[in-house]
């Protein structure tokens, strides 16, 4: 018993416990190593980040006081007209002394400036330096930077930049401009009155500082607002003036200096902003979290590499432990996907205990459901063919027996030509109604069925109504059902134009529309209301008057059976004014491939009738 024991023992190979160890100690040697980069890589990150911010905020320091120092030039030129030129002369007396400091201004500072003017507090021009004449009424006291001036008196006012619109200027060029407007106290002919001193300073000089620090471009930017966030510069102004690109600033205008977290149209971003003295204006660092992973790229890298190293030194070691257990599974698995890809392989069976009960059980799985599949598609088959075979078998009886009794007045009435046409047309018709036992054909043979219908039909009724085929010609090489035309026909003489003495009309049409056909039986009779056209293809109980008994609900039955649930037939009608049926089916071309399936009971979807379509084309051409 005992030797019987050791030999089961050494029968056992540790895999389980071989398998189990191996992937413990992997799954904790790549925990650890995932734990330690990305705390690594976080601590890294932290701190590129605050280098990032720091550098911007240096930067923005140093742009911010060129920007100040730019922009007190520009109030110390104010400050330079007003004081030293226009408070100590009087506009009357010495208009020339007041023009040639203001000369000696311009000249000294032109590499800044673009204009300077003077108003009174009508918004008349005083003086003007370039001398150049006055746009035809500027209309000044309407303009921002005026009305800024004139509202609060004590401050010197930055406006945002604009195109200088008050001079004429001979090159006929466009500058623009950033206005310094300040109200100044002026004296003509001895009468001291407020006016409005205008500085136009060129924006080229801030577009180009702004463009400086603009140049990197790693999705981290720099713009300037006023107090109000109205855009001095932005490196994306013309998009902004499009509308095509939106920008944060009017809540930034509202930041005290200092850095910001921001979400921006979906965007998380660091706001970093820096006020500009004497203006109110702002100026603002954008830095997008995707800039901070700029800086992170060799680290990385480095962290990738390391993993991928550790990682395939793990591989190579698994590989060999988990090769016995993997490989079968993964032949049982392409072979079931091959099985699903609708080829019919052999299920594998092989490997473990465990896994060849698995496969021989899919097997016997796979050969159950073929069998049941089979006999289902069988029996529905079968099915359809008998619904068909047992709405088809309706149609003919009825109008059998009422045109053999009209050939029997005839030969009675010695009418024996007209008894020799109806017996022709009758062959004709049940030549085509017989069609081999076949359900589908193509619509030239539906419609010589139909004019062989009719032509019975107009001598019954002694030619009391007309009939007019108008269709297609290249509808006559696609498929339909079988006698789907002939009991439209039938409610149209007798619900519609059977009973009036003259003016009977109906008309078959046949038009191709995409990738449908749109067969019409359209009559000027009777017509119906609305209730009774919703029920002629829901009501299969109704009591007939008239005719075989077989209402559209037949067709409709018919073309559904074949071909789908969104095809069959559409009706319209109104009182007094008539009727039309459309029966709508794909367009299916005529071939004896196409009726064979059409006849096994497959209904087509629309892809498949667009490729029998195209099929159809090719042969056609070839």
């Amino acid at each position: 018993m005992k030797n019987k024991y050791f030999r089961q023992l050494k029968k056992m190979k540790p895999k389980e416990i071989q398998t189990t160890i191996m992937l413990a100690s992997s799954v904790v040697s790549i925990s650890i190593m995932l734990i330690l980069g990305v705390v690594l890589y976080l601590r890294f990150s932290n701190s590129a980040r605050a280098e990032t911010i720091n550098s911007t905020q240096k930067l923005m320091e140093q742009t911010g006081e060129n920007l100040e120092e730019y922009l007190m030039s520009m109030r110390q030129i104010s400050d330079a007209v007003y004081y030293n030129v226009v408070k100590e002369n009087d506009f009357e007396k010495n208009k020339q002394d007041i023009q040639s400091g203001m000369n000696l201004l311009y000249e000294a500072n032109k590499e800044k400036l673009r204009s300077i003017a003077i108003y009174n507090n009508y918004g008349s021009l005083m003086a003007a330096e370039p001398v150049a004449s006055q746009k035809e009424d500027p209309d000044v006291t309407s303009q921002d930077w005026y009305q800024k001036a004139m509202e609060e008196m004590e401050n010197m006012h930055f406006s945002t930049p604009h195109i200088q619109n008050l001079f004429n200027d001979t090159t006929h060029r466009y500058y623009w401009v950033v206005s310094l407007s300040r109200v100044v106290e002026l004296t003509d002919q001895g009468v001291p009155q407020a006016g409005v001193l205008l500085v136009d300073m060129d924006f080229s000089s801030i577009s180009r500082m702004m463009k400086q620090i603009n140049e990197v471009n790693n999705g981290q930017y720099y713009y300037l607002c006023d107090s109000s966030g109205e855009i001095v510069y932005h490196p994306r102004q013309i998009q902004i003036s499009d509308g095509i690109y939106e920008e944060n600033s009017k809540r930034a205008a509202t930041y005290k200096d200092g850095v910001y977290d921001e979400a921006f149209q979906g965007e998380n971003r660091k706001v970093v902003v820096n006020t500009i003295s004497y203006t109110g204006w702002k100026l603002v660092g954008v830095i997008p979290y995707s800039t901070f992973n700029h800086g992170m790229v060799n680290l990385r890298y480095f962290a990738v590499m390391m993993i991928l190293l550790m990682t395939m030194m793990l591989v190579v070691i698994n590989r060999v432990v988990s090769l016995r257990i993997s490989s079968p599974i993964l032949k049982l698995n392409q072979s079931v996907r091959k099985y699903e890809a609708g080829e019919k392989p052999e299920i594998y069976i092989g490997g473990s205990q465990e896994i060849r009960h698995l496969g021989y059980f899919i097997q016997k799985s796979y050969e159950q459901i073929d069998e049941l599949m089979k006999e289902i598609v069988l029996e529905q088959n079968e099915r359809r063919k008998s619904e068909l075979d047992a709405l088809q078998g309706q149609i003919h009886p009825h109008f059998l027996y009422n045109t053999l009794e009209s050939i029997t007045w005839m030969i009675e009435g010695e009418r024996n030509d007209e008894a020799v046409f109806m017996i022709s047309q009758l062959a004709r018709l049940f030549r085509i109604s017989l069609s081999k036992g076949r359900t589908v054909i193509s619509v030239k043979d539906e419609l010589q069925h139909a004019q062989s219908y009719m032509n019975i039909q107009k001598v019954r009724y002694k030619n009391s109504f007309s009939v007019t085929f108008d269709v297609e010609e290249e509808l006559y090489s696609y498929c339909t059902v079988k006698l789907i035309l002939q009991p439209i026909l039938e409610n149209a003489i007798n619900y519609g134009v059977g009973n009036m003495e003259d003016g009977g009309e109906i008309r078959i049409t046949g038009r191709r529309e995409g990738d449908l056909i749109v067969l019409a039986v359209s009559d000027n009779g009777l017509g119906m209301s609305e209730e009774e056209v919703a029920l002629v293809l829901t009501d299969s109980n109704r009591i007939h008057k008239h005719g075989s008994g077989v209402g559209l609900v037949n067709v409709n039955s018919r073309i559904q059976i074949l071909f789908g649930k969104e095809y069959g037939l559409v009706v319209e009608s109104e009182p007094d004014e008539g009727t039309r049926v459309s029966i709508h089916i794909p367009a299916v071309p005529y071939t004896e491939e196409n009726r064979r399936i059409l006849e096994m009971g497959h209904m087509m979807s629309r892809e498949e009738i667009v490729d029998r379509k195209v099929q159809g084309q090719s042969n056609e051409k070839g």
